[in-house]
């Protein structure tokens, strides 16, 4: 959705897209989507109890900012795990610095957040945990890659 009005949006009627693997499950109300004339996208996040949105990661190309909105959860940081709970916000910078994973520890309760990311046309995410990097470019599928997968620079040339 392009951004050229006021947008009111709320959790109750926007429609979700789901994703489950294993210890990671989201359902995301996505309110302003990543594009060219947009300066940042804006989505609702639900997590379920006991799971993760996105394995740890950090981008080199893109700050994302969290509120959240109801709920408790846990944060996988480089400086060791944080408590966050209602009412909290959360800025991740582009870097090492702002890698990240968020936890929901609950047993019964969803942790909801507000997540608003700046844009870039083309991004880099790095999975220290994995060895994996991804390339998030505008109108392509993500793609990723193994780290181990390294090949010389003029390869094929």
């Amino acid at each position: 959705m392009s951004v050229k009005n006021i947008i009111v949006a709320n959790i109750e009627n926007t429609p979700s897209k789901h994703e489950s693997h294993e210890g990671y499950e989201y359902f995301k109300h996505l309110i302003v989507s990543k594009q060219p004339e947009n300066q940042c996208t804006v989505a609702l996040m639900e997590i379920p109890p006991q799971k993760s949105a996105y394995p740890y990661h950090f981008h080199a190309g893109i700050t994302e900012v969290f509120y959240i909105i109801a709920g408790k959860g846990k944060i996988e940081t480089p400086d060791g795990d944080k408590e966050i709970a209602t009412g909290d916000v959360i800025v991740f910078p582009q870097g090492k610095e702002g890698a990240h994973r968020i936890f929901n520890p609950s047993e019964s309760e969803m942790l909801v957040y507000l997540d608003c990311d700046t844009i870039s046309t083309a991004d880099v995410a790095y999975y220290p945990h994995s060895g994996k990097v991804g390339l998030i470019v505008d109108d392509q599928p993500n793609t990723f890659f193994d780290l181990t997968d390294h090949v010389d620079y003029y390869k094929g040339e």
